[in-house]
């Protein structure tokens, strides 16, 4: 599974171009093209096999427990679960992206059924997607506020009874104390 580009490379490039938090140097601001270029380049960051097995942690939605892999860097969340063959039923790939955004992923090179939930920055889940084996064709959030997604077998959500409006919670507890500690 990999994130569709065009969407979020757009957010990636405004939060970089916002000096990733740096007050303002008076230094020239990324124009329309280097936008695109940066879009462009981001599209073909994938590995081409599957990557190794990412760092683990520990999820809750409600008392049904997950153990996810976090993509956190541009080639793990471009990459995902492409060229991999199987996910057990208590697995999860958790994507976490450094701004909200609308959210856009498709299953190029991906064989395993899966199911994704679009999730905010307080990690409620938004909205739930089941995406099919190598389908090129985007499925985007219809919200820009999009901060995490979290990839599941197929129809795990509906065996769990876990919903939109339902709340993902980390061991150190919630997505942002998590993942962003110092931001309010």
């Amino acid at each position: 599974m990999k994130i569709y580009w065009r969407w979020a490379g757009a957010g990636l490039l405004a939060w970089a171009a916002a000096g990733c938090g740096k007050p303002d140097a008076g230094g020239p601001k990324a124009s329309l093209s280097e936008a695109t270029e940066t879009i462009a380049v981001l599209e073909n960051i994938h590995l081409n096999h599957a990557q190794p097995k990412l760092k683990t942690m520990k999820l809750w939605l409600g008392a049904n427990e997950l153990v996810a892999e976090i993509c956190t860097n541009q080639v793990q969340v471009a990459t995902g679960m492409m060229f991999r063959t199987n996910l057990l039923g208590n697995e999860a790939m958790l994507f976490v992206f450094g701004v909200p955004h609308r959210a856009s992923f498709y299953m190029k090179n991906t064989v395993v059924p899966l199911s994704a939930a679009y999730i905010d920055p307080d990690g409620i889940i938004l909205e739930i997607h089941d995406l099919q084996p190598r389908n090129e064709q985007s499925v985007t959030a219809g919200t820009d506020r999009v901060q995490y997604v979290l990839e599941t077998t197929q129809g795990w959500f509906k065996r769990h009874g876990v919903a939109t409006g339902a709340v993902v919670r980390t061991e150190f507890g919630t997505l942002q104390k998590t993942f962003f500690p110092r931001r309010p």
